[in-house]
């Protein structure tokens, strides 16, 4: 069986962290809580953020006991290691990691969560990139996930639709 942990700081009043409206919820696969350095399926962590155009608050660090390889070898058969982990990011907009495999992200999209392959880099540069588009122009996919996470307009205006 998968463990899957998860560390956050509760409000007396809310047992629950919930997204605040203008904010994209988003999850970094890590290895060591510094960086963007993970694939999906052998992240130890992810580091899970809450992004506004203001900033962002660490929601909760969400950890993983039992992780493939990064060299895409899984078990044959066994223990489902990926819906644990899907599971635990449920509520998450965004995910961001080094790599995903094919059905690692069927998965991760079923569960209406956009996943986003980038290079390896420190948490912080992922979080500000994310802050600007948010309080820029967002690119279309971006506008989508927004549109249908409630964190932006109901109909998304389009700039380049004009």
């Amino acid at each position: 069986m998968t463990a899957i942990r998860r560390l956050r700081i509760i409000d007396q009043d809310e047992s629950t962290p919930i997204a605040p409206a203008a904010a994209v919820r988003v999850a970094i696969a890590t290895q060591d809580r510094k960086g963007l350095n993970a694939h999906f399926g052998s992240a130890r962590c992810f580091v899970v953020y809450d992004v506004t155009a203001q900033g962002w608050t660490h929601v909760e660090t969400i950890t993983c006991d039992n992780v493939s390889d990064e060299q895409g070898q899984h078990q044959a058969d066994g223990e489902d290691r990926i819906t644990p982990k899907v599971d635990a990011l449920k509520g998450c907009h965004l995910l961001f990691c080094v790599a995903i495999g094919g059905p690692s992200a069927a998965k991760v999209v079923s569960a209406k969560i956009h996943p986003i392959k980038m290079p390896q880099q420190p948490i912080d540069a992922v979080l500000e990139r994310t802050r600007v588009m948010l309080n820029g122009a967002p690119p279309p996919w971006l506008r989508k996930v927004l549109a249908s996470a409630g964190a932006g307009p109901e109909k998304p205006s389009f700039v380049d639709d004009e």
